[in-house]
């Protein structure tokens, strides 16, 4: 059998699996995956460099479905290579199987999830990325991606940055089939479209009819040989090749074909042909970078005033300094999120990502996949485009640590486009994430070293004024703690705060002392986890909360804590100070006095709390 038959018959299987699968699931994406198939039997076949038996190899290249929901084919590719049996296959998308509907990383071979589309070239930008300038290694990261998600903008944030990045060891492989879920894609079969705009950013592309299996050996062959910049293998397809009943019929997207046992007689039967992928041959293992001794945290003299922000930037750095694993990225405000510590000292690891906050997140969640550690910054407001990124890179079981400064009114007089009122709510309900809101620059220090080893994602919120350092640099935050910062046996109400309110709430303690009301102040620095044995303590002993947050309520601080007291046996009344008036320009002083979260709003709040608790007593 010629190399050009033997490909096309991996094609056909391909086909036939993919209609297997989804047929015995009774749901999937076949007519997707039809359409790739012969794309995908080549890269198999010849190009794709990998040891099934090694997910880890260092050397491996990198396969990314952009198009997730073609799982049928990814699998059917896996079943070729011998990774999985014909039974896996066929509990596709059943109760504790592997196959899910799109691919996770609960498969070895799975770098990252996919499915909400435009986040696999992203992330795929982040894998090229690790292997041009950290691990220096000569693997390839194959992208396949369809045409609907060339709609999505984040997709060109990726062509854009790959292009920029020189990236010559990243293919995207582009299956135009034309339709999509509910009609004609925005540009149909016009390929030409496609290549003139990738070329005016910077890319090497290649035209090619995607079911001429000779066409694509040779458009693979020019894409490994180009030098200095991505290729593109843009190529023109039909959705449900080969199967006349859905062939280019719009309707039959997320379908499995009715009549299964008819296509695979039209598909030529049920081949069984097996493909020895090729390991790869690298030698060497990844680079390595040097690094400047133990790790020094910078230290702040308790009494004086600085940024969190600021102490972010100085620990990011003093961890960079002392561990060649740490990667910072930023998108064009490291001078406000003070990631240009970082950048300057340690330029080799540091990403400069622009106003593209997508790419950021979908670089970090690539560059993780090759087990580096990325600190990703911008201000909180902007995370929120990310978002659907943040909650797939939960998905995919990511390792990510997240800055986002000027959180909240405080940031004062720029407005309510640049505050970050709904980061912590966003974060918090996230899978697998911590949350962190230090409330001075010793406490921000000791938490940015801790990221570094921490699971899952991890969001640290900064404040973009100066506030007062109220802790030793020696003093320990462990994650998911607590400080109780005043207590004393008469405490009749606790005040609930973090970051800059922490001090709001110190200043209101003094104000209510002087009243004669003992106020216990806790700066809940750890939001996620929450240090739920020392708030339900403070309920028992005070009855009355008041929290104090710099955000909006819903999802924040105040809630946190009301879902620690929600099967409490003892009852207690808790009032939540939170931003509830959209703000507008003023400093940061008079922000929090017209959000209701400074020192004067919060005694108000505690001396009426602790009236009605004592009436209540006494009634």
């Amino acid at each position: 059998m010629s190399d050009h038959d033997f490909w096309r018959a991996i094609g056909q299987q391909l086909r036939v699996d993919s209609i297997r699968c989804s047929s015995a699931a009774g749901s999937g994406h076949p007519t997707s995956s039809m359409s790739a198939a012969d794309l995908m039997a080549v890269l198999l076949a010849k190009y794709l460099r990998y040891d099934f038996t090694a997910p880890h190899n260092p050397h491996n290249d990198h396969l990314i479905f952009s198009k997730g929901h073609a799982s049928p084919l990814l699998y059917a590719m896996y079943r070729a290579a011998g990774a999985i049996s014909d039974e896996e296959l066929l509990s596709y998308r059943k109760a504790g199987s592997r196959l899910e509907g799109h691919p996770t990383p609960r498969l070895p071979w799975v770098d990252v999830a996919t499915g909400s589309l435009g986040q696999g070239l992203p992330i795929g930008v982040g894998v090229a990325l690790a292997g041009k300038r950290l691990d220096r290694l000569p693997y390839r990261v194959w992208v396949l991606t369809g045409d609907s998600e060339l709609a999505e903008g984040s997709m060109w944030e990726a062509f854009e940055h790959a292009a920029q990045g020189g990236l010559d060891n990243l293919t995207a492989v582009l299956d135009i089939n034309r339709l999509g879920q509910t009609g004609e894609t925005m540009h149909g079969w016009n390929l030409d479209y496609y290549a003139g705009r990738l070329q005016s950013m910077g890319w090497h592309t290649i035209e090619t009819d995607g079911h001429d299996v000779a066409n694509i050996d040779a458009a693979f062959a020019e894409a490994i040989s180009t030098t200095g910049k991505p290729s593109a293998v843009i190529a023109r397809t039909v959705k449900g090749k080969g199967v006349e009943a859905v062939a280019n019929k719009n309707g039959m997207h997320g379908k499995p074909i009715k009549d299964a046992e008819a296509a695979i007689r039209e598909l030529g039967g049920r081949p069984n042909v097996s493909v020895a992928v090729a390991k790869p041959d690298g030698a060497g293992t990844p680079h390595r970078f040097e690094t400047r001794g133990a790790m020094t945290l910078p230290r702040y003299e308790r009494g004086a005033k600085e940024e969190t922000r600021k102490a972010y930037g100085d620990a990011l750095a003093a961890l960079g300094n002392a561990r060649g694993d740490v990667v910072a990225l930023d998108g064009e405000v490291s001078n406000s999120t003070y990631s240009e510590i970082f950048a300057k000292q340690i330029p080799d690891r540091y990403f400069e990502m622009y106003i593209a906050e997508q790419q950021m997140a979908a670089a970090a969640v690539g560059i993780q996949v090759r087990g580096w550690k990325p600190f990703a910054s911008s201000f909180a407001a902007f995370w929120t485009r990310a978002h659907d990124f943040i909650r797939m890179a939960a998905i995919s079981r990511a390792n990510i640590r997240i800055c986002g400064s000027h959180a909240g009114v405080s940031i004062g007089e720029d407005g309510p486009s640049q505050m970050g009122l709904e980061d912590i709510a966003s974060f918090r309900a996230t899978w697998s994430s911590t949350v962190l809101y230090p409330c001075d620059a010793n406490q921000t220090a000791r938490l940015v070293a801790q990221m570094a080893d921490r699971d899952g994602i991890v969001y640290l919120r900064t404040t973009r004024e100066k506030t007062p350092v109220i802790y030793s640099p020696d003093d320990d935050f462990p994650i998911g703690g607590c400080r109780v910062l005043r207590q004393t046996p008469a405490d009749a109400v606790t005040l609930m705060g973090a970051g800059v309110t922490v001090h709001e709430a110190l200043e209101a303690a003094d104000r209510l002392a002087e009243e004669g009301i003992a106020a216990r102040v806790i700066d809940l620095y750890s939001l996620k986890p929450i240090d739920a044995s020392t708030v339900q303590a403070a309920a028992a002993d005070t009855g009355a909360i008041v929290t104090i947050e710099d955000h909006w309520p819903e999802g924040g601080l105040g809630e946190a804590v009301l879902s620690v007291l929600a099967n409490n046996e003892t009852r207690s009344r808790v009032v939540m100070l939170a931003v509830r008036d959209m703000p507008a320009s003023a400093t940061p002083a008079e922000q929090r006095a017209a959000a209701g979260i400074d020192a004067a709003t919060i005694v108000r709040a505690a001396r009426d709390a602790v009236s009605q608790m004592h009436h209540a007593a006494t009634t």
